[in-house]
């Protein structure tokens, strides 16, 4: 719950928090400073999960009401709800609410580091390589486990060479986006070589990964996806107060005695670790990274990092819109990568022609 936090040395004298905070103690030798606002902020978006949650578990070809969802999870219900609910939309619901909270995360702190809104690991080619590796693992080894492996190994290889092709600049300026594009298309179209020289049993296979889909998740994936999940969220909140110098430059940051370098190391491995996993679950779903960090930033008003803000809104729209391309043709289920590129292409163009001071972070 909470946004960002600050921890100061237990000899530090410490009597009141400044306006629109509290200090939270944490024994003798740690002390948190809680943004009001930020709680507040995240008690509504989780709120606005939950009732998400509710919906997409109840709404489908069999409707089921909201008070007998809840009854199902709490155990109860009859056979065919517990069916419906429990084997069927809940693995795909917590799919949803992991990789978009994955994706989010993701793309609110690579837009941190680079100071730029677009900035995110779909427009870096992260998702793209991770997908290309991914598919490569599914065409070629044929591994349960090898998906999520391989797609870790592919978003550290595309974050490399991002590097590499930046020369001096590092994660700063456009010419780190542009390497990340050039990166991304080359992933593409590997993974589209991959595809036609297969079989069309092992190509159908391994296509959802190229668009971006949340049906029939491998539930061992999404295991592994939601501990690591959960791993980077408290990573996050324990190098809050170090994320929250990156917006500075360079001089500033050492000027404050902080290691500039060591902190987007963190913040590049949280970013290829969540990233991965999310590719190997859902596939490239990359402008979720756009738009729950935009989203996070207006609640909070453009102050500070959201990161938590980010995760609970990427995973509330992730969840909207697989429930969106789910029910809107019923039969017909539209991937959630198609509805999410829907969404977020017209707002991606939208912040490209817009200049304004809030173009870049």
């Amino acid at each position: 719950m909470i946004n960002q936090s600050l921890s100061l040395p237990n000899n530090e004298e410490i009597t009141t928090a400044p306006n629109g905070h509290r200090l939270l103690s944490l024994g003798r030798h740690m002390t948190i400073l809680i943004e009001k606002q930020a709680i507040i902020r995240n008690v509504w978006l989780l709120i606005l999960l939950a009732i998400a949650c509710v919906a997409t578990l109840g709404i489908g070809t069999m409707p089921i009401s909201p008070k007998e969802v809840i009854a199902v999870l709490f155990g109860h219900g009859n056979a065919m709800s517990q069916f419906i609910v429990q084997d069927l939309r809940l693995p795909r619901l917590l799919a949803a609410l992991f990789t978009g909270a994955a994706f989010s995360l993701a793309g609110c702190l690579m837009q941190t580091m680079a100071r730029n809104r677009l900035a995110t690991p779909g427009i870096i080619g992260i998702d793209n390589a991770a997908m290309a590796f991914a598919v490569s693992s599914v065409v070629g080894m044929g591994i349960s486990l090898a998906p999520s492996v391989m797609a870790l190994a592919g978003a550290a290889t595309a974050t490399a060479l991002a590097f590499g092709l930046a020369g001096g600049s590092g994660t700063r300026g456009y010419r780190f986006i542009v390497a990340g594009i050039g990166i991304g298309a080359i992933a593409g179209a590997v993974t589209q070589l991959l595809l036609s020289q297969v079989s069309i049993d092992v190509a159908n296979s391994a296509y959802p990964w190229t668009v971006g889909s949340l049906s029939a998740r491998d539930p061992m994936m999404v295991s592994i996806l939601g501990i690591g999940l959960v791993i980077c969220l408290v990573a996050c909140l324990l190098f809050a107060s170090q994320f929250a110098l990156m917006p500075f430059s360079d001089q500033v940051i050492m000027g404050l005695g902080a290691n500039i370098k060591y902190i987007r190391i963190v913040a590049l491995i949280l970013c290829i670790t969540l990233t991965g996993l999310a590719v190997a679950v859902a596939g490239p779903v990359g402008l979720i990274a756009l738009i729950g960090p935009e989203i996070a930033r207006v609640l909070a008003r453009y102050r500070g990092i959201p990161l938590i803000s980010s995760a609970l809104a990427g995973a509330l729209v992730m969840i909207l819109a697989d429930l969106f391309g789910r029910t809107v043709l019923s039969p017909i289920e539209l991937p959630v990568g198609i509805v999410t590129a829907v969404i977020g292409g017209p707002y991606l163009i939208w912040i490209l022609v817009r200049r304004t001071s809030r173009t870049s972070l």
